[in-house]
């Protein structure tokens, strides 16, 4: 049986590109505050409430692709990749917390890239 998709699922898909582009934003300028935090003396500031924005965009990302799915009879595909990016936003939260750079950076090197994949699939 063939999966229609209402308007509502339309809007539902838009407010999921929405909700992936500001996630990757938010990660995009974690990146140029971790810059700052190495020259600056506000970059720490400015890095923790980017942390919190950055998570907060991601739990977004969940609610928009629930979302997307359960009304709009979308795919649960979009449910799975926002859970993992959760997961992956919650490892570097720890990492950052606990001051363990040589795997938060590359962490969020991938999440920034893996969150452009998602970009730009849907």
């Amino acid at each position: 049986m063939a999966t229609q998709v209402t308007p509502n699922g339309r809007r539902g898909a838009s407010f999921l590109q929405i909700a992936i582009a500001l996630q990757t934003l938010t990660i995009f300028l974690q990146a140029v505050s971790a810059g700052l935090l190495l020259t600056s003396s506000y970059g720490q500031t400015l890095h923790g409430v980017g942390a919190r924005v950055m998570y907060g965009a991601t739990m977004l990302y969940v609610l928009a692709a629930v979302l997307a799915w359960k009304p709009g009879g979308g795919s649960p595909r979009p449910v799975w990749h926002a859970s993992g990016f959760l997961v992956l936003a919650s490892v570097q939260v720890v990492l950052g917390i606990a001051h363990v750079p040589s795997v938060h950076l590359p962490l969020g090197v991938a999440m920034f890239g893996l969150s452009v994949l998602a970009l730009t699939r849907r």
